[in-house]
């Protein structure tokens, strides 16, 4: 009975990282928010040196600056990388600044759904940072 039970286990883990490994293809190949906001109130760019992966989220602000109303995201770079901006993007729309700003590394990388080693964490938060960045940024110029 205990192998048994090893085993159905060790296949219900299989079947969830499949699930996991097909959301995170998903969202690779057909991006949530792709493009670019002509008229985007935060314009931020960043770069991952140690892959090369790259990032530009565009932010549209409601009238008090407050409230991400519209967010697209161009780049390139792996399936993790790409992935988690499809993910953030759909997470932050709709969302004061200070509520992103409160969006810890581990939750981007918990929503993807899948353990990320050491070589890929930078890709997993490319897109937190650099949408953090443009907030940062954005908020210095007031």
């Amino acid at each position: 009975m205990d192998k048994l039970l090893r085993y159905t286990m060790t296949d219900e883990l299989s079947y969830a990282d499949e699930i996991y490994r097909e959301h995170i293809m998903d969202h690779y190949k057909h991006p949530r928010n792709f493009g670019v906001l002509i008229d985007a109130d935060i314009r931020q760019r960043e770069l991952n040196s140690l892959c090369g992966d790259e990032m530009e989220f565009n932010l549209k602000l409601d009238s008090g600056n407050k409230i991400v109303e519209d967010v697209r995201f161009i780049g390139r770079g792996c399936a993790i990388s790409m992935a988690s901006a499809s993910i953030l993007s759909e997470e932050i729309k709709g969302k004061s600044l200070a509520e992103i700003n409160g969006i810890k590394n581990e939750s981007i990388v918990n929503m993807l759904g899948i353990s990320i080693g050491p070589v890929r964490y930078k890709c997993a938060i490319l897109s937190l940072m650099t949408v953090k960045a443009g907030i940062q940024n954005h908020l210095n110029k007031k």
